[in-house]
């Protein structure tokens, strides 16, 4: 047996072991140990994350480790953390859940990762969030905003990153409700828990004006029953709880029938750089030339972090820097962005947790609330709370694709609480002082 041969050999022994594992037979996590610190040297820690960097959640999305490792670069050559290099590991599961199990195996077992980061996807992620609980692996800054990932005491080593569904829901239920009063809206959803969590928001404002629901599914990028059952319905304003894909999907297919709906887009799919992308790749696809700007204007989105056109904002010019030194033949979007401050805020718990480092000093590091910036409101983190920001600003999309804050940041609960404005006073980058010493 060859070396290949025999590495191939061990894996699937170990992913067999733990996928024979049953209710009360979780043979590797009876030995997890949080205290135990897998991935970690001297020099450096190793971490992992799942990406769709193919498959039908791939455009736009697929960027976001791009921007991670440019961050990740940028601190490694700048000493570190705590002295440690950090080693990013992207495995593709092309937004395929069963592929989602086998490569966050993979990063467990055999690559022996100290942390996940950022796990991409709510159909995905929520197939492996009980085994990196087994586990005692650290799964930070999940990329979703399904309410799942703030529940300390079933997975207390689980943290969402971004606004979850239901707060980003209730802000624009809220902004509806008093900007778009009487008119017939039509939700449009991802048919799991973005459509489920979005709306519990959502109704608390408008379900009186909702007309319609129209739920996709990501494997099937057809989605002109709904889009037509939207518009038969009546619906003036059409919310998108969608990845950016089916949003461009949405938007494109309304225009091909003629259908002129005000669209206000959740933070997952509104990224205007993004979508002017996928809009001309999919027009392309299909044979004809389209005006993203034309198309896109007009649309209402909502956001938690600076908008890469905030040219002043001292976060953004760090990102900028980084950007042009690290990625500079990639474009920098909001998606981009997104990987970047996720890989900047990943350090700073890493940093928190110390130098004699442990998987257990991670988490406490998350739970201390001490966690800063970029974001435009504050993040939810303490013993008792895994969420990660705690509310949104609502924009609109100008005619050349820049955006104009239409509603200062707001924050609120998950529940139904009020909705009250964020009075943020942020931290800038040389504030956070990360490579400021070692703890």
């Amino acid at each position: 047996m060859n070396r290949t041969t025999a590495v191939a050999a061990a894996l699937v022994a170990a992913l067999t072991l733990a996928s024979c594992s049953g209710a009360g037979e979780q043979q590797t996590g009876d030995t997890a140990d949080a205290t135990a610190a897998p991935g970690v040297t001297d020099t450096s820690v190793l971490i992992g994350t799942h990406q769709p960097l193919t498959g039908p959640a791939a455009p736009g999305y697929s960027r976001i480790s791009v921007g991670a490792r440019a961050m990740f670069d940028y601190i490694n050559e700048n000493g570190g953390v705590n002295g440690r290099k950090i080693e990013y590991r992207v495995e593709d599961d092309g937004y395929n859940p069963t592929r989602t199990v086998e490569v966050v195996k993979k990063l467990v077992l055999q690559d022996q990762v100290f942390a996940l980061l950022g796990g991409l996807g709510t159909p995905t992620h929520s197939k492996v969030i009980e085994f990196l609980n087994t586990e005692k692996v650290p799964d930070l800054l999940v990329s979703s905003g399904a309410l799942m990932w703030d529940d300390p005491a079933k997975s207390p080593m689980t943290f969402g990153y971004q606004v979850d569904y239901t707060r980003e829901g209730k802000i624009q239920g809220d902004w509806i409700k008093k900007n778009l009063a009487g008119k017939k809206v039509g939700l449009m959803y991802q048919n799991d828990d973005v459509g489920r969590d979005s709306q519990k928001g959502l109704d608390q404002f408008i379900a009186d004006q909702v007309v319609a629901r129209q739920g996709y599914d990501p494997a099937n990028t057809d989605v002109v029953p709904q889009i037509s059952a939207l518009r038969d319905a009546g619906a003036e304003v059409i919310v998108c709880s969608c990845v950016p894909a089916f949003t461009a999907l949405s938007i494109l297919n309304s225009a091909k029938l003629g259908y002129r709906a005000q669209f206000v887009v959740s933070s997952i799919g509104a990224d205007p750089a993004t979508l002017t992308g996928l809009l001309q790749e999919f027009g392309k696809r299909g044979g004809t030339e389209v005006s993203a700007p034309q198309l896109l204007n007009g649309l209402v989105g909502t956001g938690y972090l600076p908008d890469v056109s905030r040219a002043d904002d001292p976060w953004i010019k760090l990102l900028r820097e980084v950007h042009q030194k690290y990625i500079p033949n990639e474009q920098l979007t909001n998606t981009v962005i997104f990987g970047m401050v996720q890989a900047f805020t990943f350090a700073q718990a890493l940093k928190a947790a110390g130098r004699d480092l442990t998987r257990q000093k991670l988490v406490d590091a998350m739970s201390s609330g001490a966690l800063e910036g970029p974001g435009l409101t504050p993040f939810g983190y303490t013993q008792q709370s895994h969420s990660g920001y705690t509310g949104a600003f609502v924009f609109k999309i100008n005619p050349d694709t820049t955006t104009t804050e239409i509603q200062p940041p707001m924050v609120t609960d998950r529940e139904s609480g009020p909705i009250t404005p964020a009075n943020l006073q942020r931290k800038t980058p040389q504030e956070i002082n990360l490579f400021g010493g070692t703890s």
